[in-house]
C-alpha cells in the first residue's frame, strides 16, 4: 500500500489527469453484426443519393449490418417513440444516436431535449446494446458563415452522465465546410463520406472496430 502510494505522489498530476479521462476501451462488434443509426435526415442522408448516406458509407467501410432508422424532419421526442420498435425488430449490438437539431432548429427547450437523449441513450443500452453518442452542432448562422459550428454541450454532459463515448465534432467540421454541404443543415455526398470516415477511424480507437 506504501509503495502504491509512493508510486501515484511520483506521477505528474498531468498524466493521472489524461488517464481519468481516457475512454475505455469497449466490446469488439464483428463484421456482419447489426447496428442501429438512429437520427434524423443528416443520419438519413438528405442532400444526397441514398447509397452515400452516412450509414451505408459506415456499412461498407465497417463490414457491420448498419440500418438506417434516420427519419427527416425528425425530433428527440420522436426518435425516442420509435425506438422501442426499433430494438425489438433489429436487436443491435450498437446503437448511433445523432439526433437534437431539429430541436435546435424549432427552438425546442434544451431540458426536454437533454432528457429525451439521455432516455434514448439508456433505453438502447438496457436492451443490451452498446450506445454510442454523436455530438450535434449548436444552430447558428454567424457560426456556420465564419465555418466554425460547435456541438451542443448537451451532448458532452450526457455522455459524461452517462460514462458513454462520445463521437463530436463530426457533423461540426462537415456542416462548416460549404464544400461538404448540400444545404446549410444537410451533407452533401462527399460530406457524408467524410463523417463516415471519421466516425470509422473513432470507433477503431474505441476497440469496437478491429
Amino acid at each position: 500500500m506504501i509503495g502504491r502510494r509512493a508510486f501515484l505522489l511520483g506521477v505528474p498530476a498531468a498524466g493521472l489527469l489524461a488517464a481519468c479521462r481516457r475512454t475505455p476501451r469497449r466490446a469488439a462488434i464483428p463484421a456482419g453484426a447489426t447496428v442501429l443509426a438512429l437520427g434524423d435526415s443528416i443520419t438519413f442522408g438528405t442532400g444526397a443519393p441514398a447509397q452515400a448516406s452516412y450509414p451505408t458509407v459506415l456499412a461498407r467501410l465497417s463490414g457491420w449490418n448498419v440500418v438506417n432508422a434516420g427519419v427527416p424532419g425528425d425530433t428527440s421526442a420522436g426518435a425516442l417513440a420509435r425506438l422501442p420498435d426499433l430494438l425489438q425488430q433489429h436487436s443491435p449490438a450498437l446503437v448511433l444516436v445523432s439526433i437534437g437539431g431539429n430541436d435546435f432548429l424549432r427552438r425546442l427547450l434544451p431540458a426536454q431535449t437533454r432528457a429525451n437523449v439521455r432516455a434514448i441513450c439508456q433505453q438502447a443500452a438496457a436492451s443490451g446494446a452498446q450506445v454510442l453518442l454523436v455530438a450535434v452542432p449548436e444552430p447558428s448562422a454567424l457560426a456556420a458563415m465564419a465555418r466554425s459550428l460547435g456541438d451542443h454541450p448537451l451532448y458532452g454532459e450526457i455522455a459524461s452522465e452517462l460514462k458513454l463515448p462520445l463521437y463530436e465534432g463530426g457533423w461540426a467540421r462537415v456542416l462548416s465546410d460549404p464544400a461538404l454541404r448540400s444545404d446549410p443543415i444537410h451533407a452533401n455526398e462527399r460530406g457524408y463520406e467524410v463523417f463516415a470516415r471519421g466516425l470509422v477511424d473513432y470507433v477503431r480507437k474505441l476497440g469496437l472496430l478491429a
